[in-house]
């Protein structure tokens, strides 16, 4: 609740201070992106609360990107645990977009990290700019949604939200290295 008088006290520029957040949220990782896709739905519903993040998101992944392509692997390095960079080279040098839109659609994954990967693979800028919009769009929506749910006291509602996320995130959590196995497997 104090993210969210933090955020109000701005009005009538809240929106763009949400937008800010999302914007540092994926450079910087302060907060977890799962909490403010859940402010951004609260504060402002389903609809404004999704093209809000999606904008903060898409200019923070961008950043991120941009930051891992000049800066390159020194930056990646520092950033990122070194099992965690090694797990995802693989991808990178031998399955590319489909493989990353894919990643970008499990929940609970480290997209924010992925971003920076992908800044230093070969991918076009315009093309990780669309993966990573279509990749985070229903994990967003289904944020916001969850958001406007609990603003609108929907208790019941709100559990069964709250509770298919976490199962659908446990599954992906406790499966993603056989996930990404399988992945390595697709021609």
């Amino acid at each position: 609740t104090k993210l969210i008088l933090f955020i109000n006290s701005f009005h009538p520029y809240d929106a763009l201070v949400f937008i800010l957040l999302q914007i540092i949220q994926v450079v910087a990782a302060p907060i977890p992106g799962e909490i403010t896709g859940f402010i951004g739905g609260f504060l402002y519903g389903p609809l404004w609360g999704t093209v809000y993040s999606t904008i903060g998101l898409t200019l923070g992944s961008w950043l991120a990107f941009i930051l891992a392509r000049f800066f390159g692997m020194p930056l990646l390095e520092k950033l990122i645990r070194k099992d965690f960079l090694e797990k995802f080279e693989y991808f990178m040098e031998h399955k590319g977009m489909i493989v990353s839109f894919l990643l970008f659609l499990i929940p609970g994954f480290s997209k924010d990290y992925l971003c920076y990967i992908l800044g230093v693979s070969h991918i076009p800028t315009w093309t990780f700019l669309v993966i990573s919009v279509a990749g985070r769009l229903i994990g967003t929506i289904m944020l916001s949604i969850t958001g406007n749910i609990a603003r609108n006291e929907q208790f019941l509602a709100l559990a069964i939200m709250v509770g298919i996320g976490a199962v659908i995130f446990i599954f992906a959590y406790y499966y993603r290295d056989k996930l990404l196995e399988l992945l390595k497997k697709q021609k």
